[in-house]
């Protein structure tokens, strides 16, 4: 059986990872460190340790982005979801069939951090998951395949992520073994269809009457659900936003 290692830090990588163990061996799961959460600061694991403890499978929470060749050795492929640092050059060689990532977005419309909540402040009718082969780019290696859905409009990007995830689930499951075995080839990107999905900040958060149009507010309520939180600033207090009506 394929020997796999998995590198995922939140919840939405969760399905991923689980859809993996089911048609390979996770040899290796490859996670962020521990982060202080809430006011206690206490130290809290990301949600795929928990999972893959659950499982007992193998975790590492490498500090260093050059450890990673050495975690990855020994492995037929490595899968990447939401793992939020970039593999170093170093270890994209390691495993025989590379590293195949699992992107929130129909590549090469929003490449980065934050794909979901683009698709959903540019009013994308659709979005979806792709698979591609990691190379020293961001999200800039070509493409094996991808899975298109329509972005509802009550959807807000918590939602749509955990139903990204099920359909990323579902389609790393159908193609990894004829991915490892290089019956199915990856395609080049169109560069000419390149986007960024930069990282959210607190500030575009800001919901403005008069700088935003109605349509765009409505936009901005649902991307920024459930991090962090459109907001507005009523009678001098600020107060997030989490619906319309």
């Amino acid at each position: 059986m394929t020997r796999a290692a998995f590198l995922g830090t939140p919840s939405e990588a969760v399905p991923i990872l689980e859809a993996l163990a089911q048609v390979a061996t996770i040899s290796q799961v490859i996670t962020q460190p521990d982060r202080p959460k809430g006011r206690s600061g206490q130290a809290t694991p990301p949600p795929v340790r928990v999972a893959a403890q659950g499982h007992g499978w193998e975790v590492a929470q490498p500090t260093r982005s050059a450890d990673l060749a050495a975690l990855v050795a020994g492995c037929d492929i490595a899968v990447v979801a939401a793992y939020g640092r970039l593999v170093p050059p170093a270890a994209l060689q390691v495993p025989a069939a590379g590293f195949v990532n699992v992107h929130f977005s129909l590549l090469p419309r929003w490449r980065g951090a934050s794909p979901v909540v683009r698709a959903i402040l540019a009013g994308d009718a659709a979005t979806g998951v792709t698979l591609l082969q990691l190379d020293a780019g961001l999200d800039t290696g070509p493409t094996y395949d991808r899975v298109t859905t329509a972005i509802t409009p009550e959807e807000n990007a918590g939602e749509l992520t955990l139903r990204l995830a099920a359909l990323g689930a579902r389609l790393l499951r159908d193609r990894l073994e004829v991915i490892v075995s290089g019956v199915l080839r990856p395609v080049a990107q169109d560069e000419a269809g390149a986007t960024a999905a930069g990282k959210v900040t607190v500030a575009e958060a800001h919901l403005d009457p008069r700088r935003h149009r109605t349509a765009a507010v409505l936009r901005a309520v649902r991307a920024f659900n459930p991090k962090p939180g459109a907001w507005s600033v009523v009678d001098g207090q600020r107060l997030k936003v989490w619906v319309t009506l």
